[in-house]
């Protein structure tokens, strides 16, 4: 049974059914990914670029006041882009947030699939609009810092993107998270900001595949690209795993809910 934020009761892996795909209610949320996506990349990808025709310098972002306001960017996009999605689509505006979704049984395949492709259309979207507004000005994207090697990001995003994910679950998916539910955005956007001060002066802190993937398409920056893709998955499967299996008592798996069937809950 589908919940209002677009998520089926966990516990049970489904690939769905190839006419999911196109149902109405699954392409309004791949709809919804797509447009939550390009806001949240437009912001946090802005304010990098913003920071760099301010300063004509874009390593200004490891500065303490340039990290900050990058931070709060990240933070302020995605709780907006999570508010404005999660009656929809459930607010995943991140790949790996699907992933630890479909791993927990929230997500169908098939859903989980047409997420990823209107998450990553949205991030390229976001970022060529960038380049087109900005006069043409290439997005920096993601590298690691000097000393931090492949496997020290991988970890770091890992642990990272496993907060994230736990928080997601704890304020969207958890059935017994009550009023918690209408903080769900500030408290994911929140943490993702934090998590950017923790993390960004070491491999920027992607935590999302998308808003990774956008930059380095269209700026044409592939090196080490793997690792913000590796990282998250690790991580948001853990967290999905975890609270879905520790923390959700059996009984309370299945939400209680007057919604009708969705078509991958057949």
């Amino acid at each position: 049974m589908s919940t209002a934020t677009g998520v089926r009761p966990g516990r049970r892996f489904t690939v769905g059914r190839s006419e999911d795909a196109t149902h109405p209610d699954t392409i309004r949320a791949a709809i919804s990914e797509f447009i939550a996506t390009a806001i949240f990349v437009f912001a946090a990808e802005g304010s990098v670029l913003s920071l760099g025709k301010m300063y004509h310098d874009h390593s200004t972002i490891s500065t303490a006041g340039g990290l900050v306001a990058v931070a709060l960017a990240h933070a302020l996009g995605l709780a907006v882009a999570v508010a404005v999605a999660v009656n929809v689509s459930g607010g995943h505006v991140n790949p790996a947030v699907t992933f630890g979704a479909l791993v927990g049984g929230r997500v169908s395949l098939v859903r989980a699939v047409l997420y990823w492709a209107a998450q990553l259309l949205g991030a390229v979207a976001a970022t060529l609009l960038l380049r087109l507004a900005t006069g043409g000005a290439r997005p920096p994207g993601f590298a690691l810092a000097s000393g931090v090697g492949d496997g020290h990001a991988v970890l770091l995003e890992a642990v990272m993107t496993f907060g994230l994910v736990y928080a997601y679950y704890a304020t969207v998916v958890d059935p017994k998270r009550g009023h918690l539910g209408t903080i769900a955005p500030l408290a994911v956007g929140f943490l993702l900001g934090a998590n950017v001060l923790a993390g960004g002066p070491f491999d920027g802190a992607g935590m999302n595949p998308a808003r990774v993937f956008g930059p380095a398409l269209v700026g044409w920056r592939w090196r080490h690209h793997w690792v913000y893709w590796l990282g998250p998955f690790l991580g948001a499967g853990l967290a999905g795993l975890v609270y879905e299996y520790l923390l959700i008592p059996p009984a309370d798996a299945v939400p209680h809910t007057h919604q009708p069937l969705a078509p991958e809950d057949y």
